[in-house]
């Protein structure tokens, strides 16, 4: 599994697996300059999500009522703009031969209310969700080469993966089953760590634009975009937003620019 990032304080060394998380939240004024070579993403020559298609699944009852059934609809809206915005169009330079990553499209959402969730869910638990709904559900889309799931957990429920907890090492990551089934989680941003100073909505909107980008270009983490000190495109920018239109989104690495943007 992904090895988590510690503190900003801890020396960055080269990691034998991906970086795949969003970290928490640390003001700037806490935070150390690691001592690390400059960033500079290569390609690995996996597979990326050229024409990406997001579906999203909002897995908890809680999303059935307000506030939460509000939050979810907002969310759809901001994958309906932001997956033909310039956001995408930055991530064009990450395009490879027989491989052009051009706008995407939200195909639909579902909300899961079965199996009843408790304070924290695993990893796997969440691959077993999604491979089940995709078996048995006719709500789901099957996977294909550009599909990607986004699961939206409700507040009060963790997500345990890589040994590792949100909102106390993470703040969301993306994964795949088998190289068959990419998908990222999102935990409710319901921790200071988590939500950065940010409404509700600009966090997860700010993680979801930091898991969507590195999702694009490195669906298979480690295979795709990556760099060996640094991570993925959105690791390197992490907590560093922006505004696309209404939305605040994460800004993200430009091996063109040599900057974040």
């Amino acid at each position: 599994m992904a090895r988590r990032r510690e503190t900003p304080q801890t020396v960055i060394h080269a990691r034998t697996d991906p970086i795949r998380i969003v970290p928490l939240h640390v003001p700037a004024a806490l935070a150390a300059a690691p001592s690390a070579p400059p960033p500079q993403l290569s390609y690995r020559g996996g597979p990326l999500l050229t024409n990406v298609e997001v579906f999203t699944v909002f897995w908890g009852a809680a999303w059935q009522q307000q506030p939460q059934s509000g939050l979810s609809q907002n969310l759809n809206q901001f994958f309906d703009v932001i997956l033909t915005s310039a956001l995408i169009d930055q991530l064009d330079e990450y395009s490879v031969p027989g491989k052009t990553i051009g706008h995407g499209e939200h195909v639909g959402t579902t909300i899961i209310t079965a199996p009843v969730l408790g304070h924290s869910v695993s990893d796997g638990a969440v691959q077993h969700m999604l491979q089940q709904e995709i078996l048995t559900s006719t709500a789901f889309p099957k996977p294909n080469p550009n599909m990607l799931y986004f699961v939206y957990l409700p507040p009060g429920v963790a997500v345990v993966q890589g040994g590792a907890r949100s909102c106390q090492a993470f703040c969301g990551y993306h994964n795949d089953v088998n190289g068959q089934i990419v998908y990222a989680v999102m935990p409710f941003p319901d921790c200071p760590g988590c939500a950065g100073g940010l409404s509700t909505l600009d966090a997860l909107t700010s993680t979801s634009s930091h898991e969507l980008c590195e999702a694009i270009t490195d669906p298979i983490p480690g295979q795709g975009w990556y760099d060996d000190v640094h991570g993925e495109i959105g690791d390197i920018c992490a907590w560093k937003t922006k505004r696309v239109g209404a939305y605040t989104v994460q800004q993200e690495w430009s091996n063109q620019a040599n900057a974040c943007g």
